[in-house]
């Protein structure tokens, strides 16, 4: 984001009101807006969880609320400006109604701290994404004592108004691992200045360490049997493109047993799919001196009683071992899926974003995949328009695209970030052709994905049903093993089968019956066993 744009909110709104006290004889009423990805969605469920257990009550209605809190992306520029016009949004309801706070929080705050409450006076305070926990002190709401044993996670939709009991998970067979320490890439990078904020100003000059854990509070957003779990925050990877790892601070990994139990928790609520996350999940438990620490984890939740679904997001392409792939294999409950976000496939493309391999490589890698895993769905995203990045490299990127025949993709036009070693870099590509480029490169991929999905017509899955349709009620969403969630098409339902009503959150037996380009068709055959 340039800084001209939270100049220009500045101007955007009126004077904020007086703030009165808050009555003292009833709770805060909290609101929440999160922006960006899952990992910072397990963010604002923490804080949720936090000002929940300290006595505030959380609710989606901005108008009834008496603090907002915007969690903030600020992963390219189009996130950026996301966050800034959400700010402005939730301001008018502090200038023109009944809020007396707002609260920025997330990313946007690691960048631009300074700046967001200097350029939008209407924001009462800022909270970066190593100090969830003070979202209780800018709220202007007391904590309460944590509850130690055995867990605090509390399962509601956001504004529900319900607070059901913890239930208590039986005591799992757990790897004890010890505290965090750093990955030696990490240590090399920062001497190498890769987490340097000093050209950031206002950014605090240290790194975010904060992770959170099985005794943290957490008001889940997402459907009651589907869960993001975070296994480990920050990133040590030299990504000329990215300040991921600025914002976020090093790699650090959750505790094991953490894990493990937090996935009994849900598990015991009536999760039935857990979706683990992180930057770069593969690296899990290296800064515990772990080899495969994925593969043993993945192995242990497997085991959990009661799972439906197992899935990790995302897996760097050169951490893809062969433990890996064999416990994906072995057990039924892991999903067969794979995101690898490889970023382009020309060789001196990759150089230059600092990624190494190439196209020959990266085949080499997808082929060893799938004799693995038969049948797994594979997903990855590309950066179109990097700097230097010439036809040849993209006729390259097209060509890699052809032959590996993803599952699903993403393509992204490159945005140029400052604080990025890519920003230094000459030879932009205009941004014209970049968006040109990106064009191209989706409709060929539309083209595989609509000959795949018609190889799905009269195959049986086991479907997760989740609501119905947002774009009418005769149709029914749901996703098989090869959706992750939010992110791929969609199992449109239009045939109950002998069923008088589905039930959001449980699982059928449902065979496709028509493919679009990315979406498919189904009916329902049966319950699911």
């Amino acid at each position: 984001m340039k800084e001209t744009l939270l100049q220009e909110a500045q101007t955007a709104l009126h004077h904020p009101s007086t703030e009165p006290e808050f009555p003292a004889d009833k709770p805060l009423r909290i609101g929440f807006v999160s922006l960006g990805c899952p990992k910072n969605l397990v963010d604002s469920e923490v804080m949720m969880g936090l000002l929940d257990h300290a006595g505030a009550r959380i609710t989606n209605d901005p108008e009834s609320a008496d603090v907002l809190v915007v969690n903030t992306c600020s992963f390219i520029d189009s996130a950026k400006q996301e966050s800034v016009d959400t700010i402005l949004e939730m301001a008018r309801y502090k200038t023109h109604g009944k809020a007396r706070k707002l609260i920025v929080a997330g990313c946007l705050v690691e960048r631009y701290r300074n700046e967001i409450q200097k350029n939008i006076p209407e924001v009462d305070a800022v909270v970066g994404t190593g100090e969830l926990e003070n979202i209780l002190a800018a709220a202007g709401v007391t904590p309460r004592p944590r509850v130690q044993s055995p867990f605090t996670i509390l399962t509601t939709v956001v504004a529900t108004g319900s607070h059901p009991a913890a239930a208590t998970p039986s005591a799992p067979a757990i790897i004890t691992s010890p505290s965090s320490v750093s990955r030696p890439e990490g240590d090399l990078r920062e001497s190498q200045g890769r987490f340097s904020r000093h050209e950031w100003d206002g950014a605090q000059p240290a790194l975010p360490q904060y992770l959170y854990d099985e005794n943290t509070p957490r008001l889940r957003a997402t459907a009651s049997s589907s869960a993001y779990i975070k296994i480990a925050e920050g990133c040590d990877h030299p990504c000329s493109f990215c300040v991921i790892p600025n914002l976020r601070g090093k790699f650090r990994s959750r505790r094991f047993e953490s894990v493990i139990a937090e996935a009994h928790q849900l598990v015991a609520q009536g999760v039935q799919e857990i979706t683990l996350i992180g930057q770069d999940t593969t690296c899990y438990g290296e800064d515990f001196g772990l080899k495969d620490g994925l593969a043993q984890l993945l192995d242990s939740l497997a085991k959990v009683d009661g799972l439906r679904w197992l899935r990790f997001l995302y897996a760097y392409p050169n951490k893809i071992t062969g433990r890996l792939l064999e416990t994906i294999a072995r057990h039924d409950n892991i999903c067969k899926y794979l995101d690898v976000p490889l970023q382009h496939a020309a060789g001196n493309v990759l150089k230059r974003m600092k990624r190494g391999a190439n196209a020959d490589i990266f085949l080499k890698t997808l082929e060893k995949v799938r004799a693995a895993v038969p049948g797994i769905a594979l997903r990855t995203s590309f950066i179109v328009g990097f700097p230097g990045e010439t036809e040849q490299d993209f006729a390259e990127l097209m060509d890699f695209v052809r032959e590996a025949k993803f599952d699903w993709m993403g393509a992204f036009s490159y945005s140029d970030e400052d604080g990025s070693k890519s920003f230094h870099l000459g030879e932009k590509v205009p941004q014209k052709l970049i968006e040109q480029r990106k064009r191209t490169l989706m409709r060929l991929q539309k083209s595989i994905s609509k000959k795949a999905k018609q190889e799905w017509v009269g195959q049986q899955f086991d479907l997760l049903v989740e609501n119905e349709s947002e774009e009418t009620p005769l149709l029914w969403e749901g996703r098989t093993q090869f959706h992750a969630p939010e992110i791929d098409g969609k199992v449109y339902i239009n045939d109950f089968g002998s069923l008088e009503t589905l039930e959001p959150g449980r699982f059928y037996k449902a065979q496709i019956t028509e493919a679009h380009d990315y979406d498919v068709v189904a009916r329902i055959v049966s319950p699911a066993l």
